[in-house]
């Protein structure tokens, strides 16, 4: 199963690296070489802050950021099934063991009826967190920041593009493709 997740580096407000892990890390890694260490480099499906060890050869760090898969137990990784551990009460193991096809089964059939819901929603609140995130790191001390997490929660375009507008090129284009599926359906807070 392919990673299709991406991420992002800024320096300061210019963004320096966009798009798979691996392709970033290189980017990323020949700046810090050159001795431009202040570096953020953001998760894009959640917004979230990531730091990768960046001494070494190149090769190291990827080692170290792109682990080889383990296997030690039960599942499928050729299919992209892992097992884990989850935590639940007995009544909820009662329940679980008594339909078909065993426990797996039933969590699978419950998770992928869960999504199936709301996947438009669950897309924009995903964005909403993910641009939110990103903001509280790059643009906490800008003009217009409280105002645009606001709009951004109330689903105002209109309003979230005023508050940005004046923002840093690279900081404004990035967080409006973050926000973009924020904006793409009606969202009831949560």
């Amino acid at each position: 199963m392919e990673d299709e997740r991406t991420y992002t580096a800024f320096a300061g407000e210019e963004m320096i690296a966009s798009g798979p892990l691996k392709a970033v890390l290189l980017d990323v890694k020949k700046r810090f070489d050159a001795g431009q260490v202040s570096i953020i480099l953001f998760e894009d499906q959640t917004g979230q802050q990531v730091d990768f060890e960046l001494r070494g050869p190149a090769s190291e760090v990827l080692a170290r950021a792109l682990p080889a898969p383990v296997h030690n137990g039960p599942g499928r990784p050729k299919l992209g099934v892992v097992s884990r551990e989850i935590s639940l009460l007995p009544r909820h193991w009662a329940w679980l063991e008594q339909q078909r096809n065993g426990a797996s089964a039933a969590l699978r059939r419950l998770v992928d009826e869960a999504r199936k819901q709301d996947p438009a929603g669950q897309r924009a609140q995903l964005a909403m967190d993910a641009a939110n995130r990103f903001m509280s790191a790059m643009t906490g001390n800008l003009p217009g920041h409280e105002e645009a997490s606001r709009a951004l929660y109330a689903s105002n375009r209109a309003r979230f593009e005023d508050e940005i507008r004046n923002w840093p090129h690279d900081i404004r284009t990035h967080v409006q493709r973050l926000a973009e599926a924020a904006f793409s359906t009606e969202v009831c807070p949560a």
